[in-house]
């Protein structure tokens, strides 16, 4: 699996809510025009032709729509803005989005998976293969090939993690025409079994694809933190604040694909309250300018320099 880059650079433009739903809307779009074109010729070729592989990369390519419209809804509604019920936002849509999209996968998979095993034990009743197959298999692997790029191109554009979910999800569709394509020609060549076989490979591949997606975002809803690389990444920007003497205990969990951050800030103990609130705001605002961050709760405390007595420090001391 190819998540998104996980470490912020600060020349990446962060993306608003509304500008990765439009990215999500187009690129999804050209998704459901070409699996429509390519689920609709290799169904129907598959049947003519005898094959039962062409026909489970059909209906993957028709599994693709469900996952498309599936990205489209959690796009609009990812993207709408926080309200009462939901003072974070929503951006939890996309991460739902991916789990049912890895749920669907893993279904469609196994479900093609068990199909191409009966197959396999009842070899009588595989058929020769017409050779137009093949040629069906080869022109969709090119296109979902291009598809895949598109998508994932768009997708680390805006930073999504469901539209990269729905690239990868078009990428194990070209696999898959790539495994079907040899099973093809192997039963052209006189090896009929290799059909079914090929089937049971794609179905076993995307299987495992589901599982990856759901299993991820599964972990994102139950509030995982991010990786070690990022925290990093906010923790320096944090340190980097003018103010800023020292940072620790820093917590993240994902909302979406976006980031909600706790911080303890340690500012200098003898400048005023009003002071320490003003470098706690500029804090925040850079890490929000430069990383996709959703919010940062800070808590500030009292940092004293090392040379001096605690005590003298806070004015307790005996003089």
């Amino acid at each position: 699996m190819h998540p998104i880059d996980a470490v912020d650079d600060p020349e990446d433009t962060l993306h608003t809510p509304a500008e990765r739903a439009a990215a999500a809307a187009r690129s999804t779009w050209v998704s459901v025009a070409v699996n429509i074109a390519l689920s609709a010729t290799q169904v129907t070729v598959g049947v003519l032709a005898r094959s039962q592989g062409l026909i489970a990369d059909g209906i993957h390519s028709l599994s693709d729509l469900v996952a498309d419209f599936v990205v489209l809804f959690a796009s609009h509604h990812g993207a709408k803005a926080a309200d009462a019920g939901h003072p974070y936002g929503h951006q939890r849509f996309e991460t739902a989005a991916s789990m049912l999209v890895g749920a669907l996968l893993l279904a469609v998979g196994a479900g093609m998976a068990w199909s191409a095993i009966g197959k396999l034990q009842h070899p009588d009743t595989i058929a020769a293969v017409h050779a137009v197959a093949l040629a069906v298999a080869a022109t969709a692997l090119v296109a979902k090939e291009i598809l895949f790029r598109y998508m994932l191109k768009v997708a680390k554009q805006v930073k999504s993690s469901m539209l990269v979910a729905n690239a990868w999800h078009a990428r194990s569709d070209a696999a898959s025409s790539l495994v079907v394509g040899i099973g093809i020609a192997g039963n052209l060549a006189g090896y009929p079994l290799l059909d079914p076989v090929a089937a049971l490979v794609v179905g076993l591949m995307i299987a495992k694809m589901g599982w990856g997606f759901a299993w991820d975002a599964l972990h994102a809803l139950m509030d995982r933190g991010i990786d070690a690389q990022e925290v990093a990444a906010i923790t320096a920007t944090l340190r980097a604040t003018p103010g800023v003497m020292g940072v620790h205990d820093v917590r993240t969990r994902k909302m979406g694909d976006m980031i909600v951050v706790d911080a303890h800030l340690e500012v200098d103990a003898t400048i005023p309250v009003a002071a320490g609130h003003d470098i706690a705001v500029a804090a925040r605002r850079n890490v929000m300018e430069r990383h996709r961050v959703l919010s940062l709760m800070t808590h500030v405390d009292p940092w004293h320099r090392p040379d001096l007595d605690h005590a003298d420090a806070r004015g307790g001391g005996v003089s």
